[in-house]
């Protein structure tokens, strides 16, 4: 039975591993008590006793504005702690599973973004995806680099939640409607990578390698997925109480934040669905789903 080590305990992507994984091997569960990625000098000691056959690292510093502030923490946890993830993959033959981000582009297509398209990122925070990746790839570990975009849930921080909290409150939100992407649930992207790692089984590790896009299909702005989730919500919950009553579309431009955002993030999923037959429900489905669960 594989042993399966799982980073970033309390993020909203590892909290849906812990299940979903389940069924693939002995899961073992780290957040940043147990090992800290901002000290990456104490990475080696404590993976190595651990040796796991599988390394699932949902670890990351995702605060994109922050990290124009923090580049060097930023880049601390999300390129030097892969990198060392990833060289101790290769010393253990074990495969490293790794999140990325849209962020690793500018946003200036008007078409989904393949694996293959020249990265340019905007900040930090996507300068330091970018690191991460490359640093796997130098590795030459057997990995999975994948990229995933607009990421929520019912749990920690996101755009659901703090959706959810400002409409509690407030009878008009303002929500910039000039920036594509597709939210992507983070329960879509846990069962995906089961199902993934589970075609992955009759291989030899070693030659899994790559990067692959992972997010839901279908494609909105932030406007319209702040309507939807106000909208789906009130259907699932008509006792409880919005104070909302118009939701405002404005252009990025009067909502300035420190780290500039891609206009478009919109990513094309055909290589995992070619490779692996993985294929995530459209974002609206999986947002109909959520609330049906919650």
């Amino acid at each position: 039975m594989n042993k399966i080590l799982i980073l970033g305990q309390q993020g909203q992507v590892a909290w849906e591993l812990q299940v979903a994984l389940a069924t693939l091997g002995h899961v073992t569960v780290w957040g940043s008590q147990e090992l800290d990625l901002a000290h990456p000098d104490r990475i080696q000691d404590r993976v190595r006793a651990l040796q796991p056959q599988i390394i699932v690292n949902a670890a990351a510093y995702t605060a994109v504005d922050k990290a124009e502030q923090e580049p060097e923490l930023c880049h601390a946890i999300n390129a030097t702690a892969p990198g060392i993830l990833a060289e101790l993959a290769r010393e253990s033959r074990a495969l490293l599973v790794h999140y990325s981000t849209e962020y690793v582009f500018d946003g200036t297509k008007t078409s989904p973004y393949l694996e293959t398209d020249t990265p340019n990122p905007l900040g930090a925070y996507g300068a330091s995806k970018l690191a991460g990746e490359r640093a796997i790839i130098e590795a030459d570990c057997a990995h999975l680099i994948l990229r995933t975009t607009w990421v929520y849930g019912n749990r920690g921080k996101n755009f659901l939640l703090t959706i959810l909290r400002l409409a509690a409150d407030r009878p008009e939100l303002k929500i910039v409607a000039d920036q594509v992407g597709a939210p992507t649930w983070s329960k879509s992207i846990a069962i995906a990578t089961s199902q993934i790692l589970a075609r992955c089984g009759d291989r030899d590790r070693s030659t899994v390698k790559g990067i692959y896009n992972l997010s839901a299909a279908g494609k909105t702005s932030w406007h319209g997925f702040a309507s939807e989730i106000v909208d789906r919500y009130r259907m699932q919950f008509p006792d409880r109480q919005l104070q909302v009553q118009d939701i405002i579309p404005i252009p990025a431009s009067e909502y300035p934040t420190p780290a500039q955002r891609p206009a478009y993030s919109v990513l094309d999923n055909r290589k995992v669905l070619a490779e692996f037959g993985v294929q995530l429900p459209a974002w609206d489905l999986s947002l109909e789903q959520l609330f049906a669960r919650w």
